[in-house]
């Protein structure tokens, strides 16, 4: 597998089926370039709108999840379909695999090219497989021994609060939440809300039995912002108080030259290609690891999530 076909690509031409007739009879296949290639690529084919991409979804996984304790502004289409993230067009999103913090996650992730870009705006992806073969086996042993904790703090009035994340006002539903996804969790002072889980750096692929580098931890670490938006968020919050960070999971702090090492190592790996209208991107979350490049233009990309997997976690 080169880097340039991370994605099989499917391709729609005169004498093709409809998608949704295409599913039916090739799934089996389909499902097994998904986890030969990491990612499918459904190009040429008339969707049908919001409507016709949650029926792919169901053709392809099953009914789309709920979007829960979530870590990226993201707005509601239709049902259980949403935008892909509200970030500004300048910002990149650094490669990262969805939920990866949580103890249980979508395994199959849907994007759906609703208007393409002017300029740049590809959903790069990056093998998961590759990621770890490119990490010196000492950080990896280090982070295995280890483990890896994730801290979040939703500040009232800042960035996405603890009630969007949980879906919920009620405080106590949100503690049993917590203690049911392996969470600890305090009240702040000024209204908000601190969590911290501990997982594992490394698991193991529930259908190819492989070994993949799935987590958050160059993604939720501080020193994955852009300069700015680091010194900025420093200056108000401090670095205990940050909406997001990483440590090992014994609460050590992760030295930035191993922060900067994996940054290099999904940047290696990393593919991309140009959306065009109606594509359908089809990406085993578990495989490859996802980003967004800046944009300018009126991009539009609807995201669906399918196919919960919760394996467990072993704590450090």
């Amino acid at each position: 597998m080169t880097a340039q076909t991370l994605a099989f690509t499917v391709e729609s031409d005169s004498g093709s089926p409809g998608i949704i007739e295409l599913i039916g009879k090739e799934s089996a296949h389909l499902r097994e370039k998904l986890h030969q290639h990491g990612a499918l690529l459904l190009r040429g084919f008339e969707v049908g709108g919001v409507d016709g991409f949650a029926d792919v979804v169901r053709a392809l996984s099953g009914e789309p999840l709920k979007y829960s304790e979530r870590s990226s502004p993201r707005s509601t289409i239709k049902g259980n379909v949403y935008t892909s993230t509200d970030y500004p067009p300048a910002e990149e999103i650094f490669l990262h695999t969805e939920n990866s913090y949580q103890a249980a996650w979508p395994r199959t992730l849907y994007f759906h090219c609703v208007r393409e870009a002017e300029t740049l705006g590809a959903t790069p992806l990056a093998d998961t497989r590759e990621v770890l073969a490119r990490i010196d086996p000492a950080v990896v042993e280090e982070f295995e021994v280890r483990g890896w904790m994730a801290v979040r703090n939703f500040h009232e009035g800042f960035g996405v609060d603890w009630r969007q994340v949980f879906n919920t006002e009620d405080r106590t539903e949100v503690e049993a939440n917590c203690r049911t996804k392996e969470l600890e969790f305090e009240w702040t002072e000024d209204g908000g809300l601190r969590t911290r889980g501990i997982r594992r750096p490394v698991h193991v692929h529930p259908v190819t039995g492989e070994r993949v580098w799935f987590n958050h931890i160059t993604f939720f670490h501080n020193t994955t912002l852009a300069p700015d938006v680091r010194e900025g968020l420093l200056e108000l919050f401090g670095e205990d108080d940050l909406p997001s960070d990483t440590f090992y999971g014994d609460g050590g702090v992760i030295p930035d030259e191993v922060t900067a090492h994996l940054r290099d190592c999904y940047r290696a790996a990393s593919t991309r290609f140009d959306y065009r209208f109606d594509d359908i991107l089809v990406v085993d979350n578990m495989l490859a690891a996802h980003g967004r490049e800046p944009f300018t233009g009126p991009r539009r990309i609807a995201v669906a999530m399918a196919e919960p997997y919760a394996p467990g976690q072993v704590t450090a």
